[in-house]
């Protein structure tokens, strides 16, 4: 897997750095499970982290995006965009993988800016993260609550300030809690929609989904139509 070079800071026009966490394939998005298969719901959430990764990359705030995963498939389609990929080395749940992430980046530039952000964000916008990141640069920590009001969706931290990322559950209150700002960035759909259940994604593909993802659900429903019975009329 790729590892990170030391280099200097980039300018403000691309200065964040973000880390985005993806579990092994067999094992996400579980709480499709009452309408997918497991084979379908690994694809789904590898499309939706190749969506969420190729938009983030196209934003013009992004630096770089390290994606912190021990899948080797889902790395490599990652690495493939462009995305830095390290191994989940503390294999300790998802905060932990999200701080791995951010001491890999730090290690190479201490006084970088960070955010955390979900894999699962079929509708990203790179215009839409550019708005939310640049409300997040006037706090030393803040976070994006996701379209249910109850999680995160992102999280930030500028340069030299602490990252202590509190997802999972009801994320939104613990990461208020914590002394993280709450961004009111405007509308930002996108940013917001993270995909757990069969109503999120229905939202998601409302607001229109990135190209993998709708390559993905495109085969789906192929996968589902029924198939023209042969005629069994003796010929003419």
């Amino acid at each position: 897997m790729a590892t990170m070079r030391t280099e200097p800071d980039a300018g403000p026009a691309a200065s964040w750095s973000l880390v985005v966490p993806l579990k092994p394939l067999v094992l996400a998005k579980s709480r499709l499970a009452p309408a997918l298969d497991g084979a379908t719901r690994a694809r789904l959430a590898l499309a939706f982290a190749q969506d969420t990764v190729a938009a983030a990359l196209a934003c013009a705030a992004v630096r770089d995006v390290v994606v912190v995963t021990d899948d080797a498939r889902a790395g490599a389609a990652l690495a493939a965009l462009g995305a830095r990929v390290t191994e989940d080395t503390p294999a300790a749940g998802l905060n932990a993988a999200l701080a791995h992430g951010a001491r890999t980046v730090r290690a190479a530039r201490p006084r970088a800016a960070l955010a955390a952000l979900n894999a699962d964000l079929p509708a990203l916008r790179p215009a839409e993260l550019e708005r939310v990141l640049a409300a997040a640069a006037a706090h030393p920590r803040a976070f994006l609550a996701d379209a249910a009001g109850i999680g995160t969706t992102l999280l930030a931290a500028a340069p030299g300030a602490p990252f202590t990322p509190c997802f999972g559950g009801p994320s939104r209150a613990r990461h208020a809690a914590a002394g993280a700002v709450e961004l009111a960035p405007g509308a930002v759909p996108g940013v917001r929609r993270d995909v757990d259940t069969p109503a999120d994604l229905r939202a998601a593909c409302e607001l229109g989904p990135g190209p993998h993802t709708a390559a993905a659900l495109a085969a789906l429903r192929e996968a589902a139509a029924p198939t023209p019975r042969a005629s069994t009329a003796p010929p003419g």
